[in-house]
């Protein structure tokens, strides 16, 4: 269930991760979404990530999560977080719990042995994204009388930009899975995504909504309405300057798909995002040029790479210089 990534020191991170169940299988349907949904907030708190948004699919999910470095964690938060992945308590599990406190009290070897091995659960992309597959696994497996591996190996993920015009562009993405698939016209109607609950009003998806939309241009000038704003700007980037748009017919995305196969085709952003592209799943570093230069070195390292790579720019749209590390070249839409 782990993957190797690229880590970030010094600053947060932020990744937009994914997974799918074996074999692409349809299994999840609006009772799986509820529950998956509720654990991706779930153990969010509990890894001490922020999720800035995310979408459930019938066989697959994403969410974008910002990982923050590593700072001290008092005993008395450490127990807060154990606790919010037991919200009801078995007996075994309060007893397991009055023991952690007590022996966190006592201090000594005991102790440094409980927090060392909290933490190491902890502000980690790879240990979020196994807590959530595990436990998920866990609850449908015995739910469903099923036995057996519920995901595909690994989870994919993608560095992003963590501010700008590359975390509002992953953002859009994500939020328009379910228009992609043909399930609705407005990703707001949709209930297993983070745009559809900051528009009813969740308080922790309103919060990502606004990271994601923190150094828009005319935010910090209007501290009163900070969301109005964030939910204005995100709605013009996933419909573009006609914010009633619908979403492109299965006929105009094969239109736009033939003229994306050309060489020097440019189409409106907002009509792209509506098309499978590759560079927000497999693009593997997204961003400027800068940023994506900056971890050239660490990713050819990784990969055992001859040479160092040079960002590659996005085609397509008018990406505002969006580029990644993996080039793509072929089909790269879908």
């Amino acid at each position: 269930m782990r993957t190797r990534r690229l880590k970030v020191s010094g600053s947060d991170a932020t990744y937009h991760c994914m997974t799918r169940t074996v074999n692409g299988e349809l299994l999840f349907k609006d009772r799986e979404k509820e529950i998956l949904r509720k654990m991706l907030w779930q153990v969010a708190d509990f890894c001490g990530v922020e999720v800035l948004t995310y979408c459930i699919m019938s066989n697959h999910f994403h969410v974008l999560l910002r990982v923050p470095d590593t700072s001290a964690i008092s005993d008395k938060e450490l127990l807060r977080r154990y606790k919010v992945l037991y919200p009801k308590p078995t007996k075994y599990q309060t007893a397991t719990i009055e023991v952690m406190e007590k022996d966190l009290k006592a201090g000594g070897e005991e102790a440094e042995a409980i927090r060392q091995k909290l933490l190491a659960r902890m502000s980690d992309v790879s240990e979020y994204m196994k807590a959530v597959k595990q436990r998920f696994s866990v609850w449908y497996n015995r739910s469903h009388q099923r036995y057996g591996t519920l995901w595909a190996e690994r989870f994919k993920s993608v560095l992003v930009e963590g501010k700008g015009n590359p975390l509002q562009t992953m953002a859009a993405y994500i939020d328009l899975n379910p228009v992609r698939a043909g399930l609705v016209e407005d990703p707001k109607d949709y209930r297993f995504c983070g745009y559809a609950e900051a528009v009813v009003g969740n308080k922790q998806a309103r919060g990502g909504l606004q990271a994601v939309w923190a150094d828009h241009a005319g935010a910090a000038c209007l501290e009163t309405a900070p969301y109005q704003i964030a939910l204005q700007a995100h709605r013009e980037l996933i419909f573009g300057k006609r914010a009633a748009e619908p979403g492109l017919t299965e006929t105009n995305r094969k239109k736009a798909l033939k003229i994306l196969e050309k060489e020097d085709a440019v189409l409106p952003k907002a009509t792209v995002l509506r098309c499978r592209v590759r560079y927000f799943t497999d693009g593997a570093i997204l961003g400027s040029q800068e940023f994506v230069r900056g971890f050239a070195g660490a990713w050819q390292l990784e990969k055992g790479r001859k040479y160092l790579p040079e960002p590659n720019l996005l085609r397509g749209a008018d990406w505002q210089g969006l580029a990644t590390i993996q080039g793509l070249r072929k089909k790269v839409f879908g």
